[in-house]
């Protein structure tokens, strides 16, 4: 054997131990809280220490150590490695790190949701009696949200402390300074702020700078814009591209915020492109989130496909959060219409989807043969007022570009110039193209107007680009309508009018197409998600280090911009929360929960039952318990409670035995579906089952509390008792339901065939509602 021959034998399990090293978190649960910070860490690299050939090794190789409330490390080992920390006694789990994207997941929408109303005089007289929600909620002051998402721009007048309070006593985390970030930035509004980077650095190298800052700045959008939407100050005067003006708030405005940005750009890819989080990251950053003393946490990030508890960083961190009583508000996702895609599914976490408000940004396109299709944009530019040649994107592409379904997506480069310019150009949603880069690559090829056409999974969701050149989306029955007429003449022709802010569009809310949906997956026994919220169109601060689209492309800047995603419906539900907490300091996590959701809507504004954009009817899978109602949830009637320990008997029951070290599972827990949750899923339910709820009084002392129920189709619901007494506030009583199939060999279409229903308590003031979901074996 020649010596390269050798060398290379001894060389290549080296080079592939290296290759399969990668990043993974050490779980051990609950700290115990006996030990120093100091020997926390010392703990952890005993750990690794012990696995590693080095003490330098060892120290290398460790990115975190969870010190505050969760217990664990974050380190880059390899399989072997993994195996032998696994098979240690007091090692709860071992898990690869996951990289999870932006969910991408405001002037009108608290208005909307009735909170901010627009008064009358009488209606003025009757407000000064009963003060509003907001001012029983001191407008969140006090309250802490901590933002787990990108960043923030700290001069945006959203964030101004004028007027505001000392900082809350009770906070304790810190201003970590960086690149165009210090000390300075934060104020008695953004009363913290840090950053966290080793575990995107450990994967990717040493971050860009030229895409992102080394800081809690924002250079993107996302993370200003969630913040602002959450707790923002009221600022007057404000628009996006001279659209939706008026005045922006949060629906939280004197709430404190404090900033973890744990997302960073793709490698390689535009900003456009979205942003890459890394659980290593993120649980680093609840874990001090919990330690600085926030009261909520909203993390609009998620992924398309869920993962089980046991291996789930945002689960765990937000389960260590739900102990200390902070409330976690996620973002369903934005992977729809397919169903059974939905992230953030614990029971412990509220799972947010999105749904409309009542304004839209009409701009109408109009045809040679005089039809008007009413789309959507706010894109500040104008045609000239006259008619220009129309083309279908799929009749103008270059040579070679092949006639397939992908040849309307106006990708990079396909556009001829020859047959585009002068022209406005009909391109199709979808393919590797985004909305905005179809625009971008119209504009290049020459084209004067650009309409961006859904395609039938879309509907009627109509997204308010900012495009850089004048442009309209429309519908999928539109886009018929369009090619039909481009085929009935030799010389189609167009114009796109000047959009405009219309307000109270009908119908609305409507659930936006986009939105993740159920069944829930992780543990089909669990309805989500939980409820819905404002996430389609909506207006809120912006990075000044961004573009309205993020795209290179882009030159402009604006102060504030309006984006659409269950990353946006989130932050809405995390200010409600805020607001209770500010009203009942002492409730649970869990009682917020359930005021809110079971306070939801279920009508829009022409009075008829939510549907989709296109006016299909829709279901718990895709809003939950309703369309949120802050005002409603500060009065519930009734909450169902749920406390740490139901938890991780829950948990027990589902066979992860072990997220909490210090908690030993009994022999028998109580099953997945009797988990004192506000909703009722029962999955492959084979004639009959009882489940029990535990309501808790918080309205009147004296009250009397009715049932009603709608079964759901094919199955008999019973309420046991049907009357509930309460004598005082925080008295608790106990019913049964019981659900059976009326056929129970009736044959499915399919396995995840679910219907739907509710129960109800009612006193004659409270409508205490709770959605089902039952399918048959």
């Amino acid at each position: 054997m020649r010596f390269c021959d050798f060398f290379l034998l001894f060389l290549l399990p080296l080079l592939a131990s290296c290759a399969e090293r990668k990043v993974y978190i050490v779980y051990f649960g609950e700290h115990s809280g006996q030990k120093a910070l100091h020997e926390i860490e010392d703990y952890h690299h005993s750990y690794l220490l012990s696995v590693k050939a080095s003490e330098e090794e060892a120290r290398d190789s460790l990115l975190y150590s969870y010190k505050h409330s969760i217990n664990g490390f974050a380190a880059v080992l390899s399989p072997h490695e993994v195996t032998k920390l696994s098979e240690m006694d007091e090692v709860v789990s071992v898990f690869p790190s996951q990289r999870k994207k932006h969910t991408l997941h405001t002037t009108r929408s608290w208005e909307f949701v009735g909170l901010e109303k627009e008064l009358g005089r009488e209606q003025l007289k009757k407000q000064k009696k009963t003060r509003n929600l907001l001012e029983k909620a001191r407008y969140g002051d006090q309250i802490i949200v901590g933002m787990v998402d990108n960043g923030v721009w700290p001069e945006s007048k959203s964030f101004s402390d004028e007027g505001m309070g000392p900082i809350p006593k009770s906070w304790k985390g810190i201003c970590q300074t960086g690149v165009a970030f210090n000390s300075s930035h934060c104020n008695r509004k953004l009363i913290g702020a840090r950053y966290y980077l080793k575990g995107y650095e450990s994967d990717n190298g040493p971050l860009n700078t030229t895409t992102d800052y080394r800081s809690p700045r924002d250079k993107d959008g996302h993370g200003t814009h969630t913040a602002s939407t959450v707790a923002g100050r009221r600022v007057h005067n404000v628009s996006a591209l001279g659209y939706a003006p008026g005045t922006a708030s949060g629906g939280a405005p004197l709430a404190r915020l404090a900033i973890y940005k744990v997302c960073w750009p793709i490698p390689g890819q535009t900003k456009v492109k979205g942003n890459t989080c890394y659980e290593e990251d993120m649980l680093a950053a609840i874990d001090d989130a919990i330690a600085d003393g926030v009261h909520v946490l909203s993390i609009s990030i998620g992924t398309s496909q869920p993962f089980t508890y046991a291996k789930d960083g945002i689960a765990i961190g937000a389960l260590h959060a739900t102990k200390n009583n902070i409330v976690v508000a996620c973002s369903a996702g934005n992977s729809g219409p397919a169903p059974s895609t939905l992230s953030n599914p614990a029971p412990w976490i509220i799972t947010v989807g999105a749904s409309s408000i009542d304004r839209a940004f009409v701009t109408p396109l109009v045809l040679g043969n005089g039809m008007k299709l009413m789309g959507q944009s706010v894109t500040p530019y104008k045609l000239k007022k006259k008619m220009y040649p129309l083309v279908f994107a799929a009749d103008a592409v270059v040579p070679g570009v092949p006639k397939n379904n992908t040849a309307a997506n106006c990708n990079f480069g396909s556009l001829d110039p020859k047959k585009v310019k002068g022209k406005i150009v009909l391109c199709l949603r979808g393919g590797m193209t985004l909305r905005i880069e179809k625009g971008i690559e119209v504009k290049r090829a020459g084209g004067v107007g650009f309409i961006l056409g859904n395609t039938p999974e879309n509907g009627f969701d109509l997204p308010a680009d900012p495009h850089l050149l004048p442009a309209t989306a429309v519908s999928s029955e539109d886009v018929t309508k369009i090619r039909n007429y481009i085929k009935s003449t030799k010389k189609p022709m167009a114009t796109i009018i000047p959009g405009r802010t219309v307000l109270h569009a009908k119908p609305a809310p409507f659930m936006a197409s986009f939105i993740s949906r159920g069944p829930n997956t992780i543990d089909p026994n669990i309805l989500k998600p939980d409820i819905t919220g404002p996430g389609l169109n909506i207006l809120a601060a912006w990075s000044e280090g961004s573009s309205p689209t993020r795209s290179e492309l882009d030159p402009r800047v604006v102060k504030y911009n309006i984006f659409s995603g269950t990353s946006m419906s989130c932050p809405h539900v995390a200010a409600a929360v805020a607001l209770l907490k500010a009203i009942h300091p002492n409730w649970s996590s869990a009682a917020i929960r359930s005021a809110l959701m079971t306070t939801a809507g279920l009508v829009n504004n022409i009075g008829k039952p939510i549907t989709d954009s296109s006016g299909n009817p829709t279901n718990p899978f895709q809003y939950g318990s309703g369309h949120f109602r802050p005002t409603k949830a500060a009065d519930p009637g009734l909450v169902y409670d749920t406390t740490y320990t139901d938890y991780l008997l829950y948990l027990c029951n589902i066979g992860v035995k072990s997220l909490d070290s210090s908690f030993k599972c009994p022999k028998v827990s109580p099953s997945s579906n009797n988990l004192n949750y506000p909703s009722l899923q029962i999955s492959k339910l084979k004639r009959k089952v009882t489940v029990t709820r535990t309501a808790t009084n918080v309205g009147s002392a004296r009250s009397i509390y009715f049932s009603s129920v709608k079964s759901p189709v094919g199955f008999s619901v019973r309420v046991e008792p049907s009357i509930l007494y309460f004598n005082h506030v925080g008295q608790k009583k106990s019913f049964d339901i019981t659900v059976e199939a009326r056929n129970p060999k009736a044959s499915k279409k399919n396995d995840t065939e679910y219907a739907f229903g509710w129960y109800t308590w009612n006193d004659g003031i409270h409508n205490v509602r709770s959605p089902m979901a039952v399918s048959l074996a």
